[in-house]
């Protein structure tokens, strides 16, 4: 998921770059929104990795 926000940016500075203002806010909310999915996807995995681990030892 991030691999596909970081390629989403990429998209954004580009057509940023050659003026797409409309196309390169788009993408720039798409891997703002790829971004935060995948950290609390992260977040949400560590704090059950945590709780599973406390329970075997």
């Amino acid at each position: 998921m991030l691999k596909w926000a970081l390629i989403f940016f990429v998209v954004s500075l580009i057509t940023g770059v050659l003026g797409f203002s409309s196309i390169s806010s788009a993408a720039a909310g798409i891997a703002k929104i790829l971004f935060f999915a995948a950290v609390l996807i992260f977040l949400v995995l560590l704090v059950l990795a945590l709780m599973v681990g406390g329970a075997v030892t």
